[in-house]
């Protein structure tokens, strides 16, 4: 006997904690329906709804398995009723119950549905014994046509998001990686520059003086542009003031 209750405390542990899990999934999915439903998206929400699904999944599965005892099987009977206050119920129930009382033990140990319920249950099932087979065809007929035009929507809007993503993904490429590498080579070290040495500086600088030709962005590289004197020099609207090589430097000390 003591083994059976240990068995049982220990699949009740595991199931309480599963329930408090789904509880909580349940709960932050409301939240979110509630508070964020301007910003929340579709593949958000079913995400949610794939986690709600799983635990159920896990839930119902240990509860099927056969080392967990028959639930069904066991009755939950009061051991002691009052009307005054319990704190450690109200922490287990999460202020919901604040004291285990006459008035709500019928409510939480009952086995069966309430009253009304049952009534609204047995009058739905008389009418769907009463209804004939043309009114059964007539509500299945109706029922398809609601579920084709629902498929009809989403398959538009499937069709539709397909196309988009195909139109972005073949759009023409506007960028060379090819010129890309260039460019920076170029920058960083001086790949494809050509050393050009002017008439006046060959005396004063040594090695000449390094002149980049300049072309338009993306296209090759041309020394002789518009606007521009042979070998790179500046036009001649320009004047230049080349001192004598003989001349003291300002900068030599």
């Amino acid at each position: 006997m003591q083994r059976e209750e240990k068995q049982l405390e220990v699949a009740l542990d595991a199931i309480i904690l599963r329930v408090n899990d789904l509880k909580y999934s349940i709960g932050s999915m409301v939240a979110k329906i509630e508070n964020e439903y301007e910003t929340i998206n579709w593949p958000q929400f079913l995400d949610n709804f794939a986690l709600i699904s799983g635990q159920l999944t896990a839930l119902s599965k240990m509860l099927a398995h056969d080392k967990s005892p028959p639930l069904r099987n066991l009755t939950v009977l009061p051991l002691h009723l009052t009307p005054e206050r319990d704190e450690e119920l109200v922490r287990l129930t999460e202020h919901r119950i604040p004291a285990f009382s006459h008035a709500i033990v019928p409510d939480y140990l009952r086995t069966k549905l309430e009253p009304e319920i049952e009534h609204k249950i047995h009058v739905l099932e008389q009418k769907a014994v009463s209804m004939t087979m043309e009114q059964y065809q007539k509500q299945v007929a109706t029922y398809t046509k609601v579920v084709s035009h629902v498929w009809e929507v989403v398959s538009k809007m499937r069709e539709e998001w397909e196309s988009e993503g195909s139109a972005r993904g073949g759009a023409a490429q506007t960028s060379s990686v090819a010129d890309t590498h260039m460019l920076v080579a170029a920058v960083a070290m001086g790949k494809g520059l050509k050393p050009l040495v002017t008439a006046g500086c060959a005396a004063q600088c040594p090695g000449g003086m390094m002149v980049a030709p300049v072309g338009p962005p993306g296209g090759p590289m041309n020394p002789n542009q518009p606007g521009m004197g042979p070998m790179g020099k500046a036009p001649s609207s320009i004047k230049t003031n080349i001192k004598a090589a003989n001349q003291i430097h300002p900068y030599a000390r």
